[in-house]
């Protein structure tokens, strides 16, 4: 599988911005997506995951109730809508796949990544 995120940029605080992750292979239905962010100095963090089926999503709880997440496995595509955001949301985003929903949350468990897309939020 081979991940391409885009639609990083710069906001404004209390804006929105919309990733999404384009990916190849013919098996992307059978993946948990995930969304991960990395800022200068700290590590690689949850942020968002979606399982193959897309019935179920999970959020990181500083992003739960602003960020969502979805899929649509016609398109291969997964996305995540970011509203309401903060400064502190500045960071590389990356998209990522793994089989299985276990230990969703870390970023080791991965086994595919995009190459992530900054986004930069101004105060």
């Amino acid at each position: 599988v081979q991940l391409q995120a885009s639609g990083g940029g710069l906001v404004q605080a209390g804006g929105s911005l919309r990733l999404s992750c384009a990916a190849s292979g013919r098996t992307f239905s059978s993946y948990t997506m995930g969304w991960f962010r990395q800022s200068p100095g700290k590590e690689r963090e949850f942020v968002a995951a979606i399982k193959w089926s897309g019935g179920s999503t999970y959020y990181s709880d500083s992003v739960k109730g602003r960020f969502i997440i979805s899929r649509d496995n016609a398109k291969n595509t997964v996305d995540l809508q970011m509203n309401s955001q903060k400064p502190e949301d500045t960071a590389v985003y990356y998209c990522a796949a793994k089989f299985g929903l276990g230990d969703y949350y870390r970023w080791l468990g991965y086994d595919y990544w995009g190459q992530g897309t900054l986004v930069t939020v101004s105060s």
